[in-house]
């Protein structure tokens, strides 16, 4: 059996599961491959391909010229760049793991607190032999807008209370009842956008959620205020935050996640000093990275022998 591991960036799949125990020829690609041509002359061969998130698309036309290809294993269990069914047309099977959630809330806070101090100029500055050249903005008494109260939203949420924050949000589905539960205010889109100081997104993109922070939607936010993406970049609106950026609509932006990644190196986002960026490692935590290659490895021993697990049907 010949395995290909995709997108290890920092080559640490092999160190972090039991490759060995599937007695199989394991091939790990660390630089990503975004040219698809190139993605199926490199996967020719390979039984089995490993996934991680939703670095490499798999779409109708690579599944169809990968007539070898028999499973496909996502990172995490839910995998937008995998066309599933046209997978299972072609016999491949698609399987997850399992996913931890904590890493991504706990660098939402860290691109939170690092916009909010300024962080990523003071320390340049130091580096520079530089001292003290902004002034931050405290949290306390602040309001965080969350968008999305679900498993992520809500834990970012109680963090922001912790610091003193009123915490408010709103969603498509959101109830007074179920925002109650995490003694968050629920509110309507207008309001939310109107009253945060921190507007944090945790949404699953889907076709209603796609643009849906877009020019009109920055326009309505405080002209001081931090946006935070950590979920996924198509929600908000690319080149409408550019422009916000650069036009002080808003204060700043704190991002993990674009639409393209790698970021190339010569997008605006990256010239923009209200930016905060970081390489979509919301994720990119051992302890993530242990359950994603030993889940993995389980994926494939259990499919091997003809019962697999954690089969994706969508």
């Amino acid at each position: 059996m010949r395995i290909a591991i995709l997108d290890d960036y920092q080559n640490v799949a092999l160190g972090l599961a039991d490759w060995d125990c599937l007695d199989a020829d394991v091939h790990v690609f660390t630089e990503h491959i975004a040219d698809s041509d190139e993605l199926v002359r490199r996967l020719a061969g390979f039984d089995v391909v490993v996934a991680m998130r939703e670095r490499t698309p798999f779409d109708e036309w690579v599944l169809s010229r990968l007539p070898e290809l028999r499973l496909l294993v996502t990172t995490g269990q839910r995998n937008a760049s995998i066309d599933v069914e046209a997978a299972r047309r072609h016999g491949i099977v698609v399987c997850g793991t399992g996913y931890v959630a904590h890493p991504t809330v706990e660098l939402t806070w860290a691109l939170i607190l690092a916009a909010s101090r300024n962080l990523h100029t003071e320390l340049r500055a130091m580096r520079e032999g530089g001292w003290q050249t902004t002034l931050g903005t405290s949290l306390r008494g602040r309001t965080l807008g969350v968008l999305g109260l679900g498993r992520l939203g809500a834990q970012v949420a109680r963090v922001g209370q912790a610091f003193g924050m009123r915490t408010i949000a709103w969603s498509h589905n959101l109830t007074q009842e179920r925002a109650a539960e995490h003694d968050v205010t629920a509110v309507s889109k207008e309001e939310l956008l109107a009253s945060a100081d921190v507007l944090t997104v945790h949404l699953v993109l889907s076709e209603r959620t796609r643009g849906l922070i877009g020019a009109a939607e920055l326009a309505a936010m405080k002209p001081t205020a931090l946006l935070v993406n950590t979920s996924r970049a198509p929600i908000v609106d690319t080149g409408a935050l550019v422009h916000a950026l650069r036009h002080g609509v808003i204060g700043a932006a704190a991002l993990d996640v674009y639409d393209v990644e790698p970021l190339p190196s010569d997008h605006p986002l990256r010239s923009l000093p209200n930016a905060v960026l970081t390489p979509h490692i919301g994720f990119v935590t051992r302890d993530t990275y242990e359950v994603f290659y030993r889940d993995a490895v389980a994926d494939i021993a259990a499919f091997s022998r003809g019962e697999p697990v954690r089969v994706l049907e969508s």
